[in-house]
């Protein structure tokens, strides 16, 4: 079975124990409820009737009834008085309840129901035997024994004079009264359920559909990374989030076995040149030589091993930085007075070549991160551009905020990059030759710079200007 279906299966179980449980609780609970409010209004009803027969059977003479007393004429008015009310919609057109009254020996002195009862013995009925010993007494009773709905409900109330019981005053009800009550009731608590358990399914199959959609999205995610399509896990709530995270994590180590393998082959290719060049001039100064030419080949090893050394310093830099997840202890950075430190490092070379630096825009802003690490980023992108510009021409700086985000630029004005490279341009290793010069950089300091700008959660853009390249970090 589809995880869809086992999903929606689950829900639909759920509901459907919930609606069971709703409608057992109307059947246990609701309908005794009915009944028992039903109670306490025929409690109240007696006892203040009870009070209206007091004065009547304490005038009554012994063996007598209650026949043309005021209580029995307000009693038979009661029996033949219409009404017609409704009630929460539902229509009441005649009055139900019995009145009976018996005297301290039980016998029975007023009855609106059966007038035939009059002078009959009702002490043994649990009502009034009850009452007479001084107790709570009611009692449900069948007209026909087998038809539950034929059920009436008894509540008594004694009469009292002072301390002397007069005798019992009961009002029955029939329970079928409260039957379309609880009819109408039970309606609408299935209707509502049965709303209930359909918003459940509604909501279940949209839970049901989501979660397969989310899950799709993970499964298309992996066979997408299984592929070698390089692309961002889709963003997903919850434990799927984390799922598609771990997964883009894992993807990456992949990917970065891939990249290790790149990287020491190109790294292979690169130490090639300066070994095999100190190879040469170490096998040429095994021979007598004029003092000059040794000289000069003693210095081509110095060179080489100098560039051996850079490469090796930045492969290590590079290496510390990709370890990094996050910054330790970001600080706030002033970016235009570390701008002005890395240009007093590189203030040599900016006079030999008559480099001048002219800020276009300058904004007194800052940005969390690390001094150190961005130094480093701005100098690898300063000596870039001192390589590649003419002597005598601008470098135009800028630094300035859009909206959100902080940008600072460097422009040179020098040949720029040619077609071919800008594919491959801040990859490891890749260099292009700077103008008069036959050797080439390491190839390391834009990947180094990349890698300082994703520590502080921003980015490197390079684009042409016309003449010359322009660097632009975003923060």
């Amino acid at each position: 079975m589809r995880l869809g279906l086992r999903l929606f299966f689950a829900f639909f179980v759920v509901a459907g124990i919930a609606a069971y449980f709703v409608l057992r609780v109307f059947a246990t609970e609701i309908k005794p409820s009915v009944r028992e409010v039903m109670e306490d209004v025929l409690i109240d009803s007696a006892n203040l009737l009870a009070e209206q027969a007091r004065a009547d059977l304490r005038a009554m003479p012994p063996g007598g009834t209650l026949a043309g007393t005021p209580l029995a004429q307000a009693v038979a008015a009661y029996t033949t008085r219409p009404v017609d009310a409704t009630i929460w919609g539902l229509r009441k057109q005649r009055l139900d309840i019995r009145v009976y009254v018996t005297d301290a020996s039980g016998r029975v002195v007023l009855d609106s129901g059966t007038p035939t009862a009059v002078g009959q013995d009702y002490s043994r009925w649990l009502d009034v035997a009850r009452t007479l010993r001084g107790e709570y007494g009611a009692r449900v009773t069948r007209d026909q024994p087998d038809d539950t709905r034929t059920s009436v409900m008894y509540v008594a109330a004694p009469i009292q004079d002072g301390e002397r019981l007069l005798g019992v005053l009961t009002l029955a009800k029939p329970q079928a009264t409260a039957a379309p009550f609880i009819a109408r009731a039970e309606a609408k608590v299935l209707k509502a359920g049965a709303w209930m358990l359909a918003a459940s399914l509604a909501v279940g199959l949209a839970a049901t559909a989501w979660l397969v959609h989310a899950t799709r999205r993970l499964r298309h995610y992996a066979e997408r990374a299984r592929a070698g399509h390089r692309e961002p896990p889709p963003r997903l709530p919850g434990e799927l989030g984390d799922l598609a995270l771990a997964v883009g994590e894992m993807r990456e180590r992949l990917e970065g076995r891939a990249e290790v393998e790149q990287a020491m082959r190109a790294l292979t290719h690169e130490l090639k040149s300066p070994l095999a060049a100190i190879a040469a001039a170490a096998e040429l100064l095994q021979d007598p030589l004029p003092a000059a030419e040794r000289q000069r080949f003693a210095a081509q090893v110095a060179t080489q091993v100098e560039r051996l050394r850079g490469l090796a310093d930045r492969l290590l830099e590079l290496s510390r930085l990709e370890s990094l997840r996050a910054l330790d202890a970001p600080a706030p950075v002033a970016l235009a007075a570390l701008t002005d430190a890395v240009l007093d490092a590189h203030a040599a070379t900016l006079a030999q070549r008559h480099l001048q630096v002219q800020w276009l825009r300058r904004e007194p802003l800052t940005v969390a991160g690390d001094a150190e690490r961005l130094a480093l980023a701005l100098s690898n992108l300063l000596a870039n551009a001192l390589a590649f510009a003419p002597p005598g021409s601008p470098l135009e700086l800028a630094l300035w905020r859009e909206g959100a985000q902080v940008h600072w630029s460097l422009r040179d004005h020098g040949p720029g990059v040619p077609d071919y490279a800008w594919p491959q341009l801040g990859q490891r290793f890749f260099s292009l030759p700077a103008p008069g010069r036959t050797d080439r950089g390491s190839g390391l300091g834009l990947a180094i710079v990349q890698q300082v700008m994703a520590l502080h959660v921003g980015r490197l853009a390079l684009t042409p200007a016309a003449p010359g390249l322009r660097a632009t970090l975003t923060f």
